[in-house]
């Protein structure tokens, strides 16, 4: 359970004592150029650390251990906001030798806001409403601008930002296109009658879709699912070849990467002519474009943000989808990706199509809303440093929902839930596989 991060000192050198002070100028710039100040001097107005988050965070469920309470987690920040950026802390540090911010707290800070999947289901059972987990990313991005970032999120947005494939799995844009052309030749296959293409881009096309880049790795029967029903569909969309990632990290670390990514993106769909932003089966990239969206690009620019689940289902209930009934056999399970559940945007949408295509579709305990974090969430699945942590922990409370379900097919609809879904099961021993919705709609669509 001692496992840490591994953190990348990224930022130009400097001796560990000017870290209090350079912390502080960050969080001060920030507070300068952004909404947080007026959040945080209502929070710790509201802050009781009453605890009744306990009730709700999957990683104190499993650990028990005061270090992983939502609130106390949140108030390693709420204190240092307290004592330097409000006129009574200040005072009261002047007359009473109060907190000090030192290199030791830092570090401690560091460790602390990394043991949080910032899955905000804490934020529903606070009688306050307080978000720790937006906290959470406020600390982190404070953190990265004085160079205390996890190396894996420190190199995969570097990538994306300034390497030469501009994408968090650095997949050169060749090695793209011939994993699609392999895919169309396994479609061709399956479907003989039909010419399913990954186009790509196709200028003035409607969608602009943006899978998360690990898809072309990973995820062969995901992406063909997707090209599978956007061809039965008649759907107009395109891949862009200069930026074909949907994945953003600064929604875990930076909101100062997370402008920088989006905007990148909008420049891809500007530069196709597109419509529309269409992401693939992905969590955290569906999240971090419509808020990114509303956050970061002007409104002459912004375009609108669907999920490639909700085309779905909008085609399925319009009956341009044509499914088999019934026709996955196996007991199915559906996981709710954090990122697009808890706010309530995509929960049902989901399980109307499995429930048709599945003769035997259960539901976990608790569902949509309320249901748990798969423990890799808010960037901590790419940090293997964390893996024993993440399965032990992160991921125990969701491994034993997954088990009470006795469902075979867990669809779980996000890269960073499969990714832990996947390495959950092997680790609890679970009978039991992860796919994607249309890895299933593969099986069942009617051309």
């Amino acid at each position: 359970m001692e496992s840490k991060p591994s953190y990348s000192y990224h930022a130009e050198p400097f001796e560990l004592a000017e870290r209090p002070r350079r912390f502080l100028e960050a969080f001060s710039a920030i507070l300068k150029h952004s909404n947080y100040g007026p959040v945080l001097d209502s929070y710790i107005r509201l802050s009781t650390k009453c605890a009744r988050c306990t009730a709700s965070c999957p990683v104190y469920e499993a650990s028990s251990d005061p270090r992983d309470v939502p609130c106390m987690r949140s108030e390693l920040l709420f204190r240092v906001y307290r004592r330097y950026f409000t006129i009574a802390g200040q005072l009261r540090a002047r007359l009473f030798d109060d907190f000090t911010l030192t290199d030791e707290y830092i570090d401690h800070m560091a460790e602390e806001m990394w043991r949080c999947t910032a899955c905000k289901r804490c934020k529903s059972f606070c009688p306050m409403g307080i978000d720790h987990g937006m906290i959470t990313h406020l600390s982190r991005w404070i953190l990265s601008e004085i160079g205390i970032t996890p190396k894996a999120m420190v190199v995969s947005v570097r990538e994306q930002l300034e390497g030469k494939t501009k994408n968090t799995s650095a997949i050169p844009m060749v090695a793209m296109k011939d994993s699609c052309e392999f895919l169309e030749e396994e479609l061709e296959e399956m479907f003989p009658d039909q010419k399913i293409k990954f186009p790509m881009d196709v200028e003035g096309a409607e969608y602009v879709f943006f899978p998360a880049v690990s898809d072309y790795l990973m995820e062969a029967d995901t992406l063909m699912g997707n090209a599978a029903m956007l061809h039965a569909t008649g759907t107009s969309w395109t891949i862009g070849t200069q930026n074909f990632d949907g994945i953003d990290y600064g929604l875990f670390c930076s909101d100062r990467m997370w402008d920088r990514i989006i905007k990148a993106q909008v420049e891809e769909i500007k530069r196709l002519k597109g419509k529309v932003m269409l992401i693939g089966e992905c969590g955290h990239a569906s999240r971090s474009a419509k808020e990114g969206m509303q956050n970061f690009i002007p409104p002459e620019d912004r375009v609108p943000v669907v999920n490639i689940m909700e085309l779905a289902y909008e085609h399925f209930k319009s009956g341009r989808l044509k499914l088999k009934k019934g026709v996955i056999k196996k007991k199915t399970t559906y996981h709710d990706p954090c990122n697009i559940a808890r706010k309530g945007w995509i929960i049902e949408q989901p399980r109307e199509i499995l429930r048709h295509i599945c003769e035997d579709f259960v539901e976990m305990t608790p569902r949509g809303k309320d249901n748990y974090c798969c423990g890799g969430g808010g960037g901590t699945v790419s940090i293997d440093e964390i893996h024993e942590f993440r399965m032990l922990i992160g991921g125990k409370t969701k491994a034993e929902q997954i088990k009470r379900t006795g469902a075979y097919y867990i669809v779980a609809p996000c890269a960073n839930c499969k990714k832990q879904t996947e390495e959950i099961i092997k680790a609890h021993k679970i009978d039991a596989q992860k796919v994607g919705l249309h890895d299933l709609l593969l099986k069942a669509i009617e051309f």
